[in-house]
């Protein structure tokens, strides 16, 4: 099964890969290693605004990594040419977690990426990983999640 079945199976549609917001590229390529640079949540189009144990709960924050993680699969299939399926593995994931010093649950916030990589990519989509809390992310954004993959 494709990549792309899982998607469709998953009703995911991938977005328009989004601009940089400012100077730098949404990745870069080494051998057969891409960088994809940190993408912020979105919600309808705008930054995903918050700050979990706040005014943003963790099943809310994990849905904006779930968003997180399908704009990144977007930059992902760039990178391939327009062929997700020459991903070999989702390397390294990296999630920063607008929260208060009180919040401690940015491990399960970022398992919304890290299961939805595991649904479409399978063992390709198993990934290190480091999850953390920061006091604040650019456009007050909610979360910011950047990637490290392995492509054919």
């Amino acid at each position: 099964m494709s990549y792309y079945d899982k998607l469709k199976t998953l009703n995911i549609e991938l977005p328009a890969v989004a601009a940089p917001a400012a100077a730098y590229v949404m990745y870069a390529q080494t051998g057969n290693t891409v960088f994809l640079s940190g993408h912020i949540a979105k919600k309808d189009g705008k930054p995903w605004v918050g700050q979990l144990g706040k005014n943003m709960a963790t099943e809310e924050g994990k849905q904006a990594a779930r968003a997180i993680a399908i704009d990144l699969m977007a930059t992902l299939q760039a990178a391939c040419g327009g062929d997700l399926n020459r991903v070999r593995r989702i390397v390294k994931v990296m999630s920063l977690v607008n929260s208060t010093s009180e919040f401690t649950e940015q491990h399960l916030v970022t398992n919304g990426a890290s299961e939805l990589f595991g649904e479409v990519f399978g063992e390709a989509g198993k990934h290190a990983r480091s999850a953390f809390g920061v006091a604040q992310i650019p456009m007050g954004a909610c979360v910011e999640i950047e990637l490290i993959a392995e492509i054919a």
